[in-house]
């Protein structure tokens, strides 16, 4: 008797070939980018290829521990030096939700649909809000997906090749004691966080486990380079799974206007961004990247990637990921209570 193959199989090595021919091409963070776009294309030549299992948590887990290592004493001080303008770029990357919010309305959207599509939070836990307030959950994650695969697709060239090459510095130097206690400790933490209920897990705990110990014991240390490689290419590979021909044929007028709310908030997130870089010493580059409406991984990794400030970023972007988990249904609940 003939087992039969998982229907994941083919997908990783889908996606090697597509991280490998984006390495050939120069192309940004090639291999999530290379491995999304080949997925998508097979799954949308109608091999319906599925989601490796884990692959998305492992692949944040790797990404997360290396960018947590990011937090060097010194860059949390500088961090907590300009708390107020991070906060305040953290709360511009939420105001960006009432553009979408409005486009959406105009369209005749019904009211919580419009509204948990909008915000820039998790697709996941909006998903979830959506559900209990009567939404459209199937285009609440519709959206925020495509919401994703832009961001994903669109900034990290634009930032690539709109900003002048920097010289990478000296990787830094790999400590294997060290990382066989941080990496255990950091999928340890994820899995408590998960447990608790709180967004996020697989990026927020492994992050937070090594920024405190390499805050706290003065770290100066990284993953090795093929570890972020591999990080790219399992996110890419998960991410393109919600991909494929019904995908885009589903409410095509919605998609296109989650199209241009994305790219016009994009716009906005840059210009707000620059505005707050020029009003203060932050780096105007890091404060845009920082701003651009999700994914924190992806957005890291860019960062990395352009060696950027990865620590300013990242500390935008999880503190908009909490203000949005922890005001979206309060702000809906009230919203509502106004309108009635």
């Amino acid at each position: 008797m003939h087992r039969r193959l998982p229907a994941w199989w083919a997908t990783p090595l889908i996606g090697a070939v597509g991280g490998w021919l984006a390495t050939l091409a120069n192309w940004p963070l090639p291999w999530m980018i290379g491995s999304l776009l080949a997925v998508i294309a097979v799954r949308c030549s109608g091999w319906l290829v599925s989601e490796v299992p884990r692959g998305r948590q492992v692949g944040q887990w790797i990404v997360a521990s290396a960018i947590g290592l990011h937090f060097t004493s010194e860059v949390m001080q500088q961090v907590l030096a300009h708390l107020g303008v991070i906060l305040a770029g953290a709360v511009g990357t939420l105001l960006l939700g009432l553009i979408g919010l409005f486009i959406l309305l105009r369209s005749g959207t019904d009211r919580a649909t419009a509204f948990f599509a909008s915000m820039p939070g998790g697709a996941s836990e909006m998903v979830v809000l959506a559900n209990r307030h009567q939404a459209e959950p199937a285009r609440v994650a519709a959206a925020h997906s495509l919401r994703l695969l832009l961001v994903v697709l669109i900034v990290p060239a634009l930032f690539t090749w709109g900003l002048p090459t920097v010289a990478a510095p000296p990787a830094a130097p790999v400590s294997w004691p060290w990382l066989a206690v941080l990496l255990p400790a950091g999928g340890l933490l994820a899995l408590l966080w998960k447990r608790l209920g709180q967004p996020n897990p697989w990026m927020l705990g492994p992050l937070t486990a090594c920024a405190v110990a390499s805050v706290a014991f003065d770290l100066h240390i990284g993953l090795p380079g093929w570890a972020g490689a591999l990080g790219q290419w399992l996110i890419g590979c998960s991410l393109a799974c919600h991909f494929d021909r019904p995908f885009f044929r589903s409410a095509p007028a919605f998609l296109v206007r989650i199209l241009l709310f994305t790219l016009f908030a994009m716009l906005v997130a840059a210009a707000l961004g620059g505005a707050l870089g020029w009003m203060t010493a932050l780096d105007e580059v890091s404060l845009m990247l920082g701003m651009m409406p999700g994914g924190i991984t992806e957005l890291c990794l860019t960062a990395e990637a352009l060696q950027l400030s990865v620590a300013l970023v990242t500390a935008v972007q999880v503190l908009r990921l909490f203000l949005v988990m922890f005001l979206a249904e309060p702000l809906f609940r009230l919203w509502q209570r106004r309108a009635s």
